[in-house]
């Protein structure tokens, strides 16, 4: 009977490789049998890290587009939906265009006036 390493045709790990494997293969077995942080030393405040969420009155005065012509062969960002004719869109300061469904959850959590370094991230944010 052939070698493990043989039929699959790889190598052994060095052991600093070894470590770092065994370290993620633990953390993936336990995310996927759903164990609690708390079980793994890894208990972290999420939430002080999160923004603030938008202030309600920005939100209210970000402008509403109607949907003429070529904008129906848009799509929305977050559910990646084509826009119909006549829908009502909401446009955010990069002017993109989103349903008010997609986007007015994310800016519950999340706030314009971010860190400039981090802006990048946040405009990321709402597609994970």
């Amino acid at each position: 009977m052939a070698s493990y390493f043989d039929e699959h045709d790889c190598e052994p790990l060095h052991s600093e490789q070894d470590a770092r494997t065994n370290m993620l293969l633990e953390l993936a077995r336990s995310l996927f049998n759903r164990m609690d942080f708390e079980d793994l030393g890894l208990v972290v405040d999420w939430d002080h890290h999160l923004p603030p969420p938008a202030a309600k009155t920005a939100v209210e005065n970000l402008p509403r587009t109607v949907i003429r012509g070529s904008q129906a062969e848009l799509k929305c960002p977050v559910c990646l939906l084509e826009f119909e004719e006549e829908e009502t869109a909401i446009e955010m300061p990069c002017h993109h265009l989103f349903h008010s469904n997609c986007i007015l959850p994310w800016l519950s959590k999340a706030r314009k006036q971010q860190q400039k370094h981090r802006l990048e991230n946040l405009h990321g944010a709402m597609y994970t």
